[in-house]
Protein backbone atom coordinates (compact mmCIF):
# COMPACT_ATOMS: atom_id res chain seq x y z
CA UNK A 1 0.00 0.00 0.00
CA UNK A 2 1.60 3.50 -1.19
CA UNK A 3 1.34 5.95 2.22
CA UNK A 4 1.75 9.75 2.70
CA UNK A 5 2.24 11.50 5.76
CA UNK A 6 1.34 14.59 6.67
CA UNK A 7 4.44 16.72 7.59
CA UNK A 8 3.05 17.39 11.18
CA UNK A 9 3.92 14.08 11.97
CA UNK A 10 7.21 13.71 10.18
CA UNK A 11 9.13 13.60 13.77
CA UNK A 12 6.81 11.02 15.61
CA UNK A 13 8.48 7.94 15.93
CA UNK A 14 4.56 6.03 15.95
CA UNK A 15 3.87 7.51 12.98
CA UNK A 16 6.64 6.21 11.49
CA UNK A 17 5.84 2.53 12.76
CA UNK A 18 2.56 2.64 11.69
CA UNK A 19 3.80 4.24 8.57
CA UNK A 20 5.53 0.30 8.09
CA UNK A 21 2.67 -0.81 9.22
CA UNK A 22 0.53 0.02 6.43
CA UNK A 23 3.14 -0.22 3.66
CA UNK A 24 2.57 -3.91 4.27
CA UNK A 25 -1.02 -3.76 3.75
CA UNK A 26 -2.15 -5.08 0.13
CA UNK A 27 -5.56 -4.40 0.72
CA UNK A 28 -6.40 -7.73 0.07
CA UNK A 29 -9.51 -8.10 1.96
CA UNK A 30 -9.15 -11.60 3.66
CA UNK A 31 -9.12 -9.90 7.22
CA UNK A 32 -13.13 -8.83 6.70
CA UNK A 33 -13.89 -12.45 6.56
CA UNK A 34 -12.85 -13.32 9.98
CA UNK A 35 -13.97 -10.11 11.61
CA UNK A 36 -16.74 -9.87 13.89
CA UNK A 37 -17.81 -6.71 13.73
CA UNK A 38 -17.65 -6.69 10.07
CA UNK A 39 -19.49 -9.74 9.86
CA UNK A 40 -22.51 -8.30 12.37
CA UNK A 41 -22.42 -4.60 10.89
CA UNK A 42 -21.62 -5.57 7.53
CA UNK A 43 -20.25 -2.09 7.23
CA UNK A 44 -16.65 -1.72 5.44
CA UNK A 45 -15.38 0.36 8.08
CA UNK A 46 -16.32 -1.70 10.76
CA UNK A 47 -13.54 -4.08 9.00
CA UNK A 48 -9.75 -4.23 9.15
CA UNK A 49 -9.72 -2.85 5.60
CA UNK A 50 -11.73 -0.06 6.19
CA UNK A 51 -10.12 0.87 9.73
CA UNK A 52 -6.86 0.46 7.63
CA UNK A 53 -7.99 2.88 5.48
CA UNK A 54 -9.34 5.81 8.14
CA UNK A 55 -5.78 5.82 9.69
CA UNK A 56 -3.85 5.92 6.36
CA UNK A 57 -6.07 8.94 5.46
CA UNK A 58 -5.74 10.57 8.56
CA UNK A 59 -2.33 10.50 8.36
CA UNK A 60 -1.88 11.65 4.85
CA UNK A 61 -3.98 14.77 6.70
CA UNK A 62 -7.15 13.97 5.99
CA UNK A 63 -9.69 15.46 8.40
CA UNK A 64 -11.24 13.36 11.28
CA UNK A 65 -14.53 13.17 13.08
CA UNK A 66 -15.86 11.51 16.17
CA UNK A 67 -17.42 8.65 13.54
CA UNK A 68 -14.24 8.37 12.60
CA UNK A 69 -13.20 7.46 16.19
CA UNK A 70 -16.64 5.29 16.35
CA UNK A 71 -15.32 2.94 13.87
CA UNK A 72 -11.70 2.49 15.48
CA UNK A 73 -13.58 1.79 19.14
CA UNK A 74 -15.87 -0.39 17.52
CA UNK A 75 -12.52 -2.86 16.78
CA UNK A 76 -12.47 -5.86 19.44
CA UNK A 77 -8.92 -5.98 18.72
CA UNK A 78 -9.66 -10.01 19.26
CA UNK A 79 -6.43 -9.98 16.31
CA UNK A 80 -7.77 -12.59 14.36
CA UNK A 81 -7.79 -10.58 10.98
CA UNK A 82 -3.95 -10.95 12.32
CA UNK A 83 -4.55 -14.80 12.36
CA UNK A 84 -5.69 -14.52 8.52
CA UNK A 85 -3.22 -11.94 7.08
CA UNK A 86 -1.40 -13.31 4.28
CA UNK A 87 1.00 -10.19 4.58
CA UNK A 88 1.94 -10.34 8.32
CA UNK A 89 0.06 -6.76 9.16
CA UNK A 90 0.54 -5.66 12.46
CA UNK A 91 -3.16 -4.70 12.60
CA UNK A 92 -3.90 -4.45 16.55
CA UNK A 93 -0.58 -2.23 16.60
CA UNK A 94 -2.01 0.20 14.16
CA UNK A 95 -5.02 0.49 15.66
CA UNK A 96 -3.70 1.25 19.10
CA UNK A 97 -0.94 3.97 17.38
CA UNK A 98 -4.50 5.02 15.27
CA UNK A 99 -6.62 5.56 18.06
CA UNK A 100 -4.52 6.98 20.27
CA UNK A 101 -3.60 10.01 17.41
CA UNK A 102 -7.11 10.81 16.45
CA UNK A 103 -8.34 11.07 20.08
CA UNK A 104 -5.62 13.30 20.78
CA UNK A 105 -6.71 15.24 18.01
CA UNK A 106 -10.41 15.68 18.38
CA UNK A 107 -11.10 14.51 22.40
CA UNK A 108 -14.19 12.21 23.64
CA UNK A 109 -17.18 14.18 25.12
CA UNK A 110 -17.21 14.18 28.83
CA UNK A 111 -19.19 11.51 29.60
CA UNK A 112 -16.85 8.67 27.57
CA UNK A 113 -13.86 10.57 29.47
CA UNK A 114 -15.31 10.28 32.67
CA UNK A 115 -16.74 6.45 32.17
CA UNK A 116 -13.13 5.60 31.09
CA UNK A 117 -11.46 7.03 33.67
CA UNK A 118 -13.52 5.03 36.31
CA UNK A 119 -12.56 1.85 34.50
CA UNK A 120 -8.85 2.81 35.04
CA UNK A 121 -9.46 4.02 38.36
CA UNK A 122 -11.23 0.79 39.50
CA UNK A 123 -10.73 -2.52 37.35
CA UNK A 124 -7.21 -2.53 37.67
CA UNK A 125 -7.04 -1.98 41.55
CA UNK A 126 -8.33 -5.49 42.96
CA UNK A 127 -9.06 -4.18 46.52
CA UNK A 128 -10.70 -1.27 44.88
CA UNK A 129 -12.86 -3.73 42.56
CA UNK A 130 -13.43 -6.56 45.14
CA UNK A 131 -15.26 -3.77 47.33
CA UNK A 132 -17.28 -2.89 44.32
CA UNK A 133 -17.74 -6.26 43.56
CA UNK A 134 -19.30 -7.18 46.99
CA UNK A 135 -21.66 -4.28 47.10
CA UNK A 136 -22.68 -5.49 43.61
CA UNK A 137 -23.19 -9.38 44.95
CA UNK A 138 -25.16 -7.10 47.80
CA UNK A 139 -27.79 -5.12 45.80
CA UNK A 140 -27.70 -7.72 43.00
CA UNK A 141 -31.76 -8.42 43.56
CA UNK A 142 -31.94 -4.77 43.59
CA UNK A 143 -30.62 -4.24 40.33
CA UNK A 144 -32.13 -4.12 36.76
CA UNK A 145 -31.73 -7.46 35.49
CA UNK A 146 -29.58 -6.29 32.59
CA UNK A 147 -26.95 -4.99 35.13
CA UNK A 148 -27.87 -7.85 37.43
CA UNK A 149 -26.57 -10.12 34.66
CA UNK A 150 -23.22 -8.79 34.62
CA UNK A 151 -22.34 -9.09 38.37
CA UNK A 152 -20.73 -12.63 39.46
CA UNK A 153 -22.00 -14.95 41.76
CA UNK A 154 -19.49 -14.79 44.52
CA UNK A 155 -17.39 -17.74 44.83
CA UNK A 156 -15.69 -19.66 47.33
CA UNK A 157 -11.75 -20.58 47.22
CA UNK A 158 -9.85 -24.21 46.74
CA UNK A 159 -11.65 -27.68 46.41
CA UNK A 160 -7.97 -29.01 45.34
CA UNK A 161 -5.33 -30.13 48.36
CA UNK A 162 -1.67 -28.37 47.74
CA UNK A 163 1.10 -30.96 48.24
CA UNK A 164 4.35 -29.68 50.00
CA UNK A 165 6.83 -29.97 47.21
CA UNK A 166 9.94 -31.91 47.65
CA UNK A 167 12.64 -28.50 47.92
CA UNK A 168 14.26 -29.44 44.99
CA UNK A 169 14.20 -25.79 43.87
CA UNK A 170 11.74 -25.81 40.64
CA UNK A 171 10.19 -22.61 40.90
CA UNK A 172 7.94 -20.44 38.82
CA UNK A 173 5.67 -16.88 38.90
CA UNK A 174 2.49 -16.57 39.18
CA UNK A 175 0.51 -13.27 38.01
CA UNK A 176 -2.06 -12.56 40.76
CA UNK A 177 -2.82 -8.35 40.51
CA UNK A 178 -5.89 -9.25 38.34
CA UNK A 179 -9.77 -9.21 38.44
CA UNK A 180 -9.65 -12.96 38.27
CA UNK A 181 -8.09 -13.59 41.69
CA UNK A 182 -10.79 -11.45 43.11
CA UNK A 183 -14.03 -13.28 41.22
CA UNK A 184 -12.86 -16.83 40.91
CA UNK A 185 -9.65 -17.29 43.53
CA UNK A 186 -9.97 -20.90 42.39
CA UNK A 187 -8.45 -20.85 38.91
CA UNK A 188 -5.07 -19.73 41.10
CA UNK A 189 -5.37 -22.37 43.54
CA UNK A 190 -5.61 -24.63 40.47
CA UNK A 191 -3.26 -23.96 39.07
CA UNK A 192 -0.92 -24.06 42.08
CA UNK A 193 -2.34 -27.38 42.88
CA UNK A 194 -1.39 -28.69 39.29
CA UNK A 195 2.11 -27.46 40.16
CA UNK A 196 2.29 -29.24 43.29
CA UNK A 197 1.85 -32.27 41.98
CA UNK A 198 4.61 -31.68 39.19
CA UNK A 199 6.97 -30.58 41.79
CA UNK A 200 6.87 -27.06 40.89
CA UNK A 201 6.46 -24.12 43.84
CA UNK A 202 4.78 -21.40 42.33
CA UNK A 203 5.23 -18.08 43.60
CA UNK A 204 3.81 -14.52 43.91
CA UNK A 205 5.25 -11.15 43.94
CA UNK A 206 2.45 -9.29 46.65
CA UNK A 207 3.89 -5.70 44.99
CA UNK A 208 2.86 -6.81 41.47
CA UNK A 209 -0.46 -6.17 39.88
CA UNK A 210 -2.40 -5.60 36.83
CA UNK A 211 -0.67 -6.19 33.39
CA UNK A 212 -1.15 -2.89 31.99
CA UNK A 213 -3.44 -4.85 29.86
CA UNK A 214 -6.77 -2.33 30.02
CA UNK A 215 -5.14 0.76 30.08
CA UNK A 216 -3.23 0.05 27.04
CA UNK A 217 -6.53 -0.50 25.34
CA UNK A 218 -8.03 2.90 26.68
CA UNK A 219 -5.16 4.96 25.58
CA UNK A 220 -3.59 5.58 28.75
CA UNK A 221 0.16 4.04 27.60
CA UNK A 222 1.82 6.09 30.02
CA UNK A 223 -0.18 4.66 32.63
CA UNK A 224 0.35 1.46 31.01
CA UNK A 225 3.71 0.92 31.16
CA UNK A 226 4.09 2.39 34.83
CA UNK A 227 1.94 -1.06 35.49
CA UNK A 228 4.61 -3.03 33.37
CA UNK A 229 7.61 -1.61 34.99
CA UNK A 230 6.18 -2.23 38.78
CA UNK A 231 5.13 -5.93 37.45
CA UNK A 232 8.87 -6.14 36.53
CA UNK A 233 10.33 -4.29 40.00
CA UNK A 234 8.55 -7.23 41.93
CA UNK A 235 9.08 -10.34 39.66
CA UNK A 236 12.84 -9.68 39.21
CA UNK A 237 14.32 -10.98 42.47
CA UNK A 238 11.98 -13.91 42.43
CA UNK A 239 13.70 -14.76 38.29
CA UNK A 240 17.37 -13.70 40.00
CA UNK A 241 16.32 -16.89 42.41
CA UNK A 242 15.55 -18.85 39.81
CA UNK A 243 12.42 -18.75 38.80
CA UNK A 244 11.70 -20.96 35.24
CA UNK A 245 8.46 -18.80 34.02
CA UNK A 246 5.79 -16.33 34.86
CA UNK A 247 2.68 -18.22 34.64
CA UNK A 248 -0.30 -16.29 33.54
CA UNK A 249 -3.54 -18.08 33.81
CA UNK A 250 -5.35 -14.89 32.27
CA UNK A 251 -4.77 -15.43 28.57
CA UNK A 252 -5.64 -11.73 28.29
CA UNK A 253 -3.06 -10.72 31.11
CA UNK A 254 -0.28 -13.41 29.24
CA UNK A 255 -0.59 -11.51 26.06
CA UNK A 256 -0.10 -8.45 27.25
CA UNK A 257 2.87 -9.69 29.22
CA UNK A 258 4.43 -11.36 26.37
CA UNK A 259 4.69 -8.31 24.74
CA UNK A 260 6.47 -6.39 27.86
CA UNK A 261 9.63 -6.44 25.90
CA UNK A 262 7.61 -4.55 22.83
CA UNK A 263 6.16 -2.35 24.71
CA UNK A 264 9.51 -0.74 26.74
CA UNK A 265 11.72 -1.28 23.94
CA UNK A 266 12.63 2.29 23.86
CA UNK A 267 12.85 2.50 28.20
CA UNK A 268 16.81 2.41 28.69
CA UNK A 269 16.29 1.11 32.02
CA UNK A 270 13.77 -1.47 31.53
CA UNK A 271 14.23 -2.61 28.04
CA UNK A 272 16.68 -5.93 28.40
CA UNK A 273 14.58 -7.08 31.81
CA UNK A 274 11.42 -5.95 29.70
CA UNK A 275 12.65 -8.82 27.13
CA UNK A 276 13.34 -10.97 29.48
CA UNK A 277 10.29 -11.18 31.28
CA UNK A 278 8.40 -11.50 27.84
CA UNK A 279 10.51 -14.25 26.91
CA UNK A 280 9.91 -15.91 30.10
CA UNK A 281 6.02 -15.87 30.37
CA UNK A 282 3.53 -18.78 29.55
CA UNK A 283 0.23 -20.05 29.36
CA UNK A 284 -0.11 -22.62 31.70
CA UNK A 285 -0.72 -25.17 28.98
CA UNK A 286 2.08 -24.42 27.54
CA UNK A 287 3.74 -25.27 30.73
CA UNK A 288 1.57 -28.41 31.70
CA UNK A 289 2.91 -29.83 27.67
CA UNK A 290 6.75 -29.09 28.48
CA UNK A 291 6.47 -31.42 31.50
CA UNK A 292 6.05 -35.30 31.67
CA UNK A 293 2.76 -35.78 32.34
CA UNK A 294 3.00 -39.65 32.95
CA UNK A 295 3.94 -38.36 36.73
CA UNK A 296 0.03 -36.49 36.46
CA UNK A 297 -2.41 -39.19 36.08
CA UNK A 298 -5.77 -37.34 35.84
CA UNK A 299 -9.27 -39.03 36.05
CA UNK A 300 -12.08 -36.62 34.73
CA UNK A 301 -15.02 -36.89 37.41
CA UNK A 302 -18.54 -36.09 35.58
CA UNK A 303 -19.69 -33.98 34.00
CA UNK A 304 -17.81 -35.43 31.09
CA UNK A 305 -19.29 -33.44 27.81
CA UNK A 306 -17.04 -29.73 27.39
CA UNK A 307 -17.84 -26.86 24.75
CA UNK A 308 -14.07 -25.47 24.92
CA UNK A 309 -14.27 -21.77 24.43
CA UNK A 310 -10.38 -20.55 22.71
CA UNK A 311 -9.98 -16.65 24.04
CA UNK A 312 -9.16 -14.57 21.23
CA UNK A 313 -5.80 -13.40 23.40
CA UNK A 314 -5.25 -17.01 23.38
CA UNK A 315 -5.69 -18.53 19.80
CA UNK A 316 -5.01 -14.71 18.05
CA UNK A 317 -3.00 -13.18 20.71
CA UNK A 318 -0.57 -15.69 21.62
CA UNK A 319 -0.94 -18.14 18.45
CA UNK A 320 -1.80 -21.17 20.52
CA UNK A 321 -4.33 -23.36 19.32
CA UNK A 322 -5.26 -26.86 21.00
CA UNK A 323 -2.83 -26.85 23.50
CA UNK A 324 -5.60 -26.62 26.14
CA UNK A 325 -7.90 -28.88 24.39
CA UNK A 326 -5.18 -31.23 24.50
CA UNK A 327 -5.42 -31.23 28.66
CA UNK A 328 -8.95 -31.46 28.79
CA UNK A 329 -8.91 -34.82 26.29
CA UNK A 330 -5.97 -36.21 28.39
CA UNK A 331 -7.94 -35.35 31.57
CA UNK A 332 -10.59 -37.62 30.18
CA UNK A 333 -12.93 -35.03 29.01
CA UNK A 334 -14.90 -35.54 25.84
CA UNK A 335 -15.06 -32.35 24.15
CA UNK A 336 -18.18 -31.11 21.68
CA UNK A 337 -17.65 -29.23 18.47
CA UNK A 338 -17.94 -25.89 18.70
CA UNK A 339 -18.69 -23.77 15.10
CA UNK A 340 -16.64 -20.61 14.42
CA UNK A 341 -14.70 -20.84 17.31
CA UNK A 342 -12.28 -18.55 15.90
CA UNK A 343 -14.96 -15.24 16.48
CA UNK A 344 -14.82 -13.56 19.83
CA UNK A 345 -17.35 -14.04 22.22
CA UNK A 346 -17.76 -9.94 22.79
CA UNK A 347 -15.90 -9.59 26.16
CA UNK A 348 -12.77 -8.17 24.50
CA UNK A 349 -11.32 -6.98 27.77
CA UNK A 350 -13.44 -3.06 28.80
CA UNK A 351 -15.19 -3.74 25.43
CA UNK A 352 -18.16 -5.40 27.09
CA UNK A 353 -18.85 -2.24 29.26
CA UNK A 354 -18.09 0.25 26.70
CA UNK A 355 -19.78 -1.56 23.62
CA UNK A 356 -22.60 -3.22 25.23
CA UNK A 357 -24.90 -4.09 22.28
CA UNK A 358 -22.44 -5.47 20.12
CA UNK A 359 -20.47 -6.83 22.99
CA UNK A 360 -24.17 -8.93 23.96
CA UNK A 361 -25.07 -9.73 20.41
CA UNK A 362 -21.67 -11.78 19.82
CA UNK A 363 -22.11 -13.17 23.64
CA UNK A 364 -25.26 -14.54 22.37
CA UNK A 365 -24.19 -15.75 18.88
CA UNK A 366 -21.11 -17.40 20.92
CA UNK A 367 -23.13 -18.82 23.87
CA UNK A 368 -25.72 -20.81 20.40
CA UNK A 369 -22.04 -21.42 19.16
CA UNK A 370 -21.16 -23.44 22.29
CA UNK A 371 -24.36 -24.90 23.45
CA UNK A 372 -25.05 -26.77 19.92
CA UNK A 373 -23.06 -29.44 20.75
CA UNK A 374 -25.14 -29.66 24.26
CA UNK A 375 -22.23 -29.47 26.81
CA UNK A 376 -22.49 -29.50 30.78
CA UNK A 377 -19.94 -27.13 31.38
CA UNK A 378 -18.38 -24.51 28.86
CA UNK A 379 -14.43 -24.27 29.52
CA UNK A 380 -12.48 -20.82 29.00
CA UNK A 381 -9.02 -19.47 29.29
CA UNK A 382 -9.97 -15.86 29.91
CA UNK A 383 -11.65 -14.13 33.34
CA UNK A 384 -13.55 -11.39 31.15
CA UNK A 385 -14.66 -14.57 28.54
CA UNK A 386 -16.05 -16.32 32.19
CA UNK A 387 -17.60 -13.49 33.57
CA UNK A 388 -18.93 -12.37 29.99
CA UNK A 389 -20.68 -15.78 28.43
CA UNK A 390 -21.78 -16.49 32.32
CA UNK A 391 -23.80 -13.15 32.61
CA UNK A 392 -25.61 -15.20 29.87
CA UNK A 393 -25.46 -18.91 30.04
CA UNK A 394 -27.47 -21.81 31.79
CA UNK A 395 -25.15 -23.39 32.42
CA UNK A 396 -21.61 -23.31 34.25
CA UNK A 397 -18.85 -21.43 32.80
CA UNK A 398 -15.48 -22.36 34.38
CA UNK A 399 -11.43 -21.77 33.43
CA UNK A 400 -9.96 -25.06 32.36
CA UNK A 401 -7.39 -24.93 35.08
CA UNK A 402 -10.25 -25.69 37.47
CA UNK A 403 -11.42 -28.89 35.63
CA UNK A 404 -8.04 -30.56 35.08
CA UNK A 405 -7.31 -29.92 38.62
CA UNK A 406 -11.12 -31.97 39.78
CA UNK A 407 -9.37 -34.49 37.81
CA UNK A 408 -6.48 -35.07 40.12
CA UNK A 409 -5.81 -37.95 42.15
CA UNK A 410 -8.21 -37.08 45.66
CA UNK A 411 -4.89 -38.75 47.71
CA UNK A 412 -1.98 -36.87 47.93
Amino acid sequence: MQTRIDPRFQDDPTVHEADEILRSCVHCGFCTATCPTYQLLGDELDGPRGRIYLIKEFLAGAPVTHSTLTHLDRCLTCRACETTCPSGVRYARLAEIGREHIEAEIGRPLGERLKRRALRAIIPHPRRFAALLRVGQVCKPLLPKALARKVPERRSGSAWPVPQTSGMGRSMIALTGCVQGVVTPATHQALEAILARLDIRLWTAPEAGCCGALSLHLNARAEARDFMRRNIDAWWPLIAAGAEAIVVSASGCGSMVKEYGEALRDDPGYADKAARVAALARDPSEVLLAEDLDILPLDAPKPLQIAFHAPCSLQHGQRLTGTVERLLQRAGYRLTTVPDSHLCCGSAGSYSLLQPVIAATLRDQKLAALNSGTPDVIATANIGCQMHLQSASPIPVRHWLELVADALPKVL
